[in-house]
């Protein structure tokens, strides 16, 4: 199984506290430590499992608006977006448990425009102020349908570290990575009020591969 790049610190961290505790279990509870050991390699095996990697097929595409991370939808609306496109828009939100895949995609392909890191709270991702209010990033993507679509990646109440990798000036490639958010957290994607969306409310998404909207040329 390949492991993402996030996970080194994680899984060192998680390796020494293993062997720690499973000694000290051993040492003083001796055959009764396998009531310590035994849940410790259950969580343990669930960290290697948080950073996997799974082998996509990524597709091109210019009109399709691609789920940008594997999760559960959770919200649809229309909202106003003050930070970049300062007015409406479609807000499609994705929520991801801790047992989810946690790399993030471009949902279009285009041009990045903007990138910007904010500091704040960590309210439970499916809460409707995380998307202000939590600790978050903002990209915008200017797409080959010459649209504006902004995306954020925000901070749950486990989740406590975001990484995204893009810079003003790089190409999006729809499905493709671009950060990486660690245990548990939300997605958010703003599209154009004329964008036709073809997912729902509970919809389970495979990011990089579901089609979410589809956007007019």
């Amino acid at each position: 199984m390949k492991l993402h790049k996030e996970s080194k610190g994680t899984i060192t961290v998680a390796t020494i506290a293993l062997i720690v505790i499973g000694a000290l279990a051993i040492y003083f509870l001796e055959m009764w430590s396998l009531l310590i050991i035994l849940p410790l390699l259950v969580i343990y095996s669930l960290v290697f499992w948080f950073f996997r990697v799974p082998e996509r097929d990524i597709l091109d595409h210019k009109e399709n608006v691609i789920a940008p991370v594997d999760g559960k939808v959770v919200m649809i609306k229309e909202v106003e977006e003050d930070e970049f496109i300062k007015g409406k828009a479609i807000q499609v939100s994705i929520f991801m448990s801790p047992l989810n895949v946690h790399i993030c995609r471009y949902p279009v392909s285009g041009k990045v425009i903007y990138k910007k890191y904010h500091p704040g709270k960590y309210l439970v991702a499916w809460h409707e102020k995380s998307s202000t209010e939590n600790e978050r990033t903002t990209v915008a993507v200017e797409s080959l349908t010459n649209h504006k679509v902004v995306f954020r990646q925000i901070a749950g109440y486990v989740a406590r570290r975001i990484v995204f990798y893009c810079n003003e000036g790089d190409q999006a490639k729809a499905g493709h990575e671009f950060g990486f958010i660690k245990f548990g957290s939300r997605m958010d994607v703003f599209l154009p009020l004329d964008t036709e969306i073809v997912c729902k409310i509970g919809d389970i998404t495979k990011g990089g591969m579901d089609v979410i909207a589809k956007m007019k040329e």
